[in-house]
């Protein structure tokens, strides 16, 4: 079990979020239990009038009393684990979000809501003007790892790494494209032509492949399969990174056997990490691993033995 939290642990958390947010994002009123054991870590970026939260909950949280204030948004919950439940208002019930799914809804009037302790997950909050005439007052959910899902995380999880990074027209685009996906969330579907949704579509279509390494059936078919656009679709997008779907595959399964090979245990022998990682034999993974890395898979684990660090 987790240790209590620091006393300071909750204020330490809220300067936090007004240093990475600012105004437009407040934060709710908490229950005095969950100020006192708050043991939360949140990763928020700001988009204009966006923005993107992760939170990891190791404790409890509970929002109290009632919420008059008025807060026309747009809010996508996807959880990874756990579950965040949310007293709804309007209908006079909860909705509750599991490990896997997502909730998409209006919100004109914040619910107080529920986490349980071990929950993970990404809260996307956006304008609600171009978003609500697709859904009004209904809720969307569904599973998080349907297509159009799994490219607004992807694209969530790109402004995270380079926002910092972005000038007025890339944080432009940014926003441009997470309202596209929300929308396309809302739909159930996206436009595979659409030039700004072909990014994400990258990205998403390598989030897939990296779980996927050792699996033999891993191919730009079932990467497009999983992510509903046709093979064509997904080469396209590629093309634009200089990197085929496959040769980022091979670098990838590459890297993993490097890390193995460096690795205290190096259990494998060459034959088996080649067959693992899916090579068609142990002189191809060999080729391979040298054009890589300018040595063979046993100089490689020779100069790691020698290396201290």
């Amino acid at each position: 079990m987790a240790p209590d939290a620091p006393p300071e642990a909750f204020d330490t958390f809220k300067q936090g979020w007004e240093e990475q947010i600012g105004d437009g994002f407040r934060l709710p009123a908490f229950s005095t239990d969950t100020k006192g054991d708050f043991r939360v870590k949140a990763r928020a970026t700001r988009v204009n009038d966006a923005a993107i939260t992760d939170v990891l909950s190791m404790s409890s949280i509970q929002t109290s009393g009632a919420v008059a204030d008025a807060d026309d948004q747009v809010r996508i919950w996807v959880m990874r684990r756990g579950q965040w439940a949310l007293d709804d208002t309007r209908e006079h019930g909860r909705h509750v979000v599991q490990a896997g799914g997502f909730l998409l809804r209006h919100v004109g009037r914040p619910s107080n809501f529920r986490v349980a302790p071990n929950t993970e997950g990404r809260i996307i909050v956006l304008p609600a003007d171009l978003l609500k005439p697709l859904i009004g007052d209904l809720s969307v959910s569904g599973p998080a790892d349907a297509a159009e899902v799994r490219l607004l995380v992807a694209h969530a999880s790109m402004v995270h790494s380079t926002m910092s990074r972005l000038g007025p027209a890339g944080v432009h685009a940014a926003h441009a494209t997470l309202i596209e996906l929300a929308k396309a969330v809302a739909q159930g579907r996206f436009d595979d032509v659409e030039p700004r949704v072909a990014p994400a579509l990258t990205r998403a279509a390598k989030d897939l492949a990296d779980a996927r390494l050792a699996d033999p059936e891993l191919s730009p078919e079932t990467l497009a399969r999983e992510l509903h656009v046709s093979v064509r679709t997904l080469q396209r997008a590629f093309a634009v990174t200089d990197e085929s779907i496959m040769s980022y595959v091979r670098r990838k399964r590459l890297e993993e056997a490097r890390l193995a090979l460096a690795g205290p245990a190096r259990g494998l022998s060459l034959s088996e990490l080649a067959a693992y990682w899916q090579f068609s034999d142990r002189s191809h993974f060999i080729r391979a691993f040298k054009k890589q890395y300018g040595r063979t898979p046993a100089e490689y684990a020779r100069s790691s033995r020698s290396d201290p660090r």
